[in-house]
């Protein structure tokens, strides 16, 4: 038998996937149920010169196993063959397929978890994840429209507030406060008193959004205006109004079918804080203060008082230890229960890489002992194969996660937008979808722009993202009108991306302003009441319209149908309903699938 070059026949290799259970191809999946039967089924080219073919897989850190696929038959030059799988045990497991030739091995190696090359040793392996059979995340998540709120950048409103620290009246044309360079302290005590209040006054506007849900930054008392250094966790700031705003916020919100999620910052503590108290600002003794305090083994003192853990080594957040018992549950019961049962509908957990998993665990029981709640941690790589500490992460096997911050969407988007990129696009996505669980998928945070980022704006008119200028330039840098507007056309493209892939679009307020803003606090303008572009606002009313309209949104399946070097094209689908989109980043018409593409736009097509 002659053995062919294998680069010419690797494409003709057809990999499905089934369930055992009505034999439902889950080709384009990666993750799924403990207790299930997949069916792994090849057609391999006679040419190819194959013997047989093996699969070869490892549960995570422990030694592989080789099961041999059985030959079915041969068919009009193809060899087919089958194995079926078992999935008896949770966890994550890496996996690779071997074709056994007369003088060789061919591995296969894949980059996305779905679609693979052929290489003469082990390279890039598939993953599978195995998950719980209970694994089910909050239906409101679903086909929902996320509202990210900046709390102090949002608006004023005017119920009773205690005003601490200083006050930057100029909301119109105000500068955050910022430090001359990156790492350089920063007190952050300038507001623009921004509360609960005037999220209230805004719920109107933000219903012709679509907005279902609303994301809310740190709202716990804290001397600082971003409050990611807590203070107390059972008390509301009073300069957002408090506990009563807080109480008004959740009535007003159920009552409009909109869903809260608050921010817990679990990981570390402000130095001046109930539980620290490094300047004797609170009546009882912080750990700071006495080694008799309560709170002492809460943090690690190295030499005490003054040297102590501290996250990042940022001295005024103090790392909370919570293989200590009492600190641990204080947060996954006590703080956890405090504000469900005021009516919070969720969490999002704060650095989820830095807590353990124990502490994950604890606390997925305690909110979910309350029912539909909802759980986001705050991961940037893929959560399936995250990595943190030299410890595997255990987010989607069930009892941790519901869902994460989507942002390798974003960075995808980015280098399709500016780079022209239609590979990397196509990799990113298939490869979220390819490798974590459905539901997991389906409620996904999708984002393009958040607190901790630059604003997508700038960045699609400025992808050097200032790289260069010092923050006094920064501060001031707005793009000119002729970047402007072609960052805008473009951030229609990137909107309907993130609104129309699988998961929930996460508006960061502003956004459909057109608000701009380069690295942190430079993200974090006051929003432009009066001062909107009233074209983009439509261009998301429109977006939100979209998503209340159809059910493909929810839950509906996620393909790529098309792709070349400036087009990409994708589908949802749930029965009958189908909303298919495509982009051409090119710089003249395109005509793919019966659809003309615009230059640098996009195109929707609905059938019901």
């Amino acid at each position: 038998m002659i053995i062919t070059n294998h680069k010419s026949l690797e494409k003709e290799i057809k990999i499905r996937l089934t369930k055992k259970c009505h034999a439902k191809n889950v080709t384009l999946l990666g993750a799924f149920s403990e207790g299930e039967r997949l069916t792994f089924t090849l057609e391999v080219p006679r040419r190819l010169g194959a013997s047989g073919v093996v699969l070869r897989i490892n549960p995570d850190g422990e030694p592989s196993l080789d099961l041999p696929f059985d030959f079915k038959n041969t068919y009009l030059g193809n060899d087919t063959y089958a194995l079926t799988l078992p999935l008896k045990k949770r966890g994550l497991y890496f996996y690779e397929f071997l074709f056994l030739r007369g003088i060789d091995t061919l591995f296969s190696s894949s980059t996305n978890n779905v679609d693979f090359t052929l290489s003469d040793k082990s390279e890039s392996k598939f993953t599978l994840l195995v998950h719980s059979p209970s694994l089910s995340t909050p239906d409101f998540m679903k086909g929902g429209v996320m509202y990210h709120i900046f709390v102090d950048r949002f608006c004023k409103g005017q119920g009773k507030v205690t005003l601490h620290g200083k006050l930057n009246e100029d909301w119109d044309n105000g500068i955050p406060q910022y430090a001359k360079k990156a790492g350089d302290p920063l007190s952050n005590d300038v507001f623009f008193g921004g509360n609960l209040w005037g999220i209230i006054d805004k719920l109107p506007y933000l219903k012709t959004l679509g907005v279902s849900i609303i994301y809310l930054s740190p709202i716990f008392e804290s001397v600082s205006n971003h409050r990611y250094d807590t203070g107390d966790y059972e008390k509301i700031d009073s300069l957002l109004g408090g506990d009563e705003a807080f109480d008004a916020l959740i009535k007003a919100c159920h009552k409009k079918g909109i869903k809260v999620i608050i921010d817990g910052v679990f990981n570390h503590t402000g130095d001046n804080s109930r539980y620290f108290n490094r300047y004797g600002e609170y009546d009882e003794n912080g750990a700071y203060q006495s080694e008799s305090s309560p709170y002492y083994k809460w943090f690690n003192f190295t030499e005490f008082p003054q040297s102590y853990e501290a996250w990042w080594g940022i001295e005024i957040m103090p790392r909370l230890q919570h293989n200590n018992e009492g600190c641990r549950r204080y947060f996954t019961q006590n703080i956890a229960k405090k504000w469900l049962e005021r009516g919070a509908d969720g969490w999002r957990l704060d650095v989820a890489d830095e807590l353990s998993d124990t502490f994950l665990d604890e606390f997925c029981d305690e909110v979910k002992s309350y029912g539909d709640k909802a759980i986001i941690g705050e991961v940037w790589e893929n959560a399936v194969t995250k990595v943190s500490y030299s410890v595997r992460r255990k987010y989607f096997h069930g009892g941790q996660l519901d869902s994460v911050m989507n942002y390798p969407l974003r960075s995808a988007i980015l280098a399709l937008l500016t780079e022209g990129d239609t590979e990397t696009f196509y990799n990113v996505l298939t490869e979220l979808y390819g490798s974590y669980p459905l539901e997991i998928s389906n409620s996904l945070m999708n984002i393009i722009s958040t607190h901790d980022t630059e604003r997508m704006l700038t960045l699609l008119g400025d992808k050097s993202a200032g790289d260069g200028k010092d923050n006094d330039e920064l501060a001031v840098l707005r793009l000119s009108t002729e970047k402007r507007k072609e960052a805008l056309s473009l951030l229609k493209i990137a909107s309907v991306i993130q609104y129309t892939v699988f998961g929930f679009p996460s508006l960061y307020y502003g956004d459909e302003a057109g608000l701009e803003g380069y690295h942190d606090p430079f993200c974090r303008l006051p929003y432009p009441w009066g001062r909107e572009e009233k074209e983009l606002i439509k261009h998301y009313k429109e977006l939100g319209k979209l998503r209340r309209e159809h059910p493909c949104f929810k839950d509906g399946a996620f393909e790529f149908v098309y792709r070349d070097g400036e087009c990409v094209i994708y589908r949802r689908k749930k029965d009958r309903d189908t909303v298919t989109v495509a982009i051409n980043i090119g710089n003249s018409e395109k005509a793919v699938k019966g659809i003309k593409i615009p230059p640098k736009s996009y195109i929707i097509k609905c059938c019901v």
